[in-house]
């Protein structure tokens, strides 16, 4: 049985059949929709300022954070993840030991590599699954993903967590592949990131950063601007500078129609099950993997082998929509999906 709110949810998205590639880039609610598109009508009239978006992003901010069950005070906003891992690899001491997964998303990956070298930190990789019995002594911060972008594969987060408390390593995971399909509870961890496009189904550069006590005390400002400022519209010319006392100091100036949309797609899953919204969406993967033979895999991502991408230019001439990743074929399942989807890729494939 499917839930009220469920049900409701689905029907803002229409019937965008074959679509399964929201582990790329998801599809705004109707409710987003009308709302960027009354926001571009009132901006092309001359009738939108930049203090009016303020309200619009405390809403989206609230929302994100009761979706991960921490409070709003944790919560800050940004653009991109990598920015927001730059934010925490930049405060890993000269000398200290990162550890991160194999074929992590590149950007939980890059900006700390960049920082190796004479002088720098030292980043050490290894297999997902081995992540937490890696977890060292010397290991100051362990960086990951709680739901693998290539794959579709579910972090062991109480393991990594108990390793990392043993030792007092920091941990640093980004959500942007969990938050919206998964229950994540961003609480458990010490620095969380989140890009919204994806399951959030959100317009790009809608982003946000979690901090605990901890958290918050390893991290410096280095982004901060007028954003930032305890009173952002006192925050707009230096050298005085008052931060927020909480997260919000390390705000980044939003683009502010794409948080138009975010608000509303952000509200939407903020009031579902999570439990619900996952037990639908990796039914659906295998039920896929049933359709195609191959091991069940209990995730709405489901990969399989396609190293000549032969599988990926078959679906999408059929007009199914799917990605290809590390030499895999990459379906994903969200709320519009159904089973006519995963007919449609075993019709495309095999014509029946």
């Amino acid at each position: 049985m499917t839930s009220e709110a469920l049900a409701a949810a689905i029907d803002q998205f229409g019937d965008p059949r074959g679509y399964l590639a929201v582990a790329s880039i998801g599809l705004p609610p109707q409710r987003s929709v009308d709302a960027m598109m009354a926001d571009l009508e009132a901006w092309a009239a001359a009738d939108r300022d930049p203090q009016g978006y303020d309200p619009v992003i405390e809403r989206t901010r609230a929302s994100y954070a009761r979706l991960v069950r921490v409070s709003v005070d944790q919560v800050a906003i940004g653009g991109a993840v990598s920015v927001m891992s730059s934010l925490v690899a930049e405060a890993v001491p000269p000398g200290a030991e990162v550890l991160v997964a194999d074929n992590d998303f590149s950007s939980v990956h890059f900006p700390f590599l960049q920082r190796q070298g004479e002088g720098g930190i030292r980043v050490r990789v290894v297999a997902l699954d081995a992540l937490a019995d890696e977890i060292r002594d010397d290991t100051h911060l362990v960086a990951f993903s709680l739901v693998q972008s290539a794959t579709g594969q579910v972090a062991d987060v109480g393991a990594i967590r108990e390793a990392a408390a043993r030792v007092g390593a920091l941990t640093y995971c980004d959500v942007t592949q969990a938050a919206g399909v998964y229950p994540v509870d961003a609480s458990l961890f010490d620095i969380t990131s989140c890009h919204a496009y994806k399951w959030l189904c959100s317009p790009r550069g809608v982003g946000f950063l979690t901090v605990s006590e901890r958290g918050s005390r390893a991290l410096r400002p280095l982004q901060a601007g007028w954003y930032a400022g305890d009173d952002v519209w006192k925050s707009t010319y230096g050298p005085e500078m008052h931060l927020a006392t909480n997260a919000r100091r390390f705000d980044v100036s939003p683009a502010w129609q794409a948080w138009v949309g975010a608000e509303h797609a952000i509200e939407l899953f903020a009031g579902l099950d999570m439990r619900e919204v996952w037990e639908r969406t990796s039914g659906l993967g295998d039920a896929l993997c049933e359709a195609l033979g191959i091991p069940l895999q209990h995730q709405p991502i489901v990969t399989w082998p396609d190293t000549s991408g032969q599988d990926l230019r078959t679906l999408i001439a059929a007009g199914v929509r799917v990605s290809g990743r590390a030499g895999r074929l990459r379906a994903s399942f969200h709320l519009w999906n159904d089973e006519s989807d995963v007919q449609a890729v075993t019709q495309a494939l095999w014509g029946s």
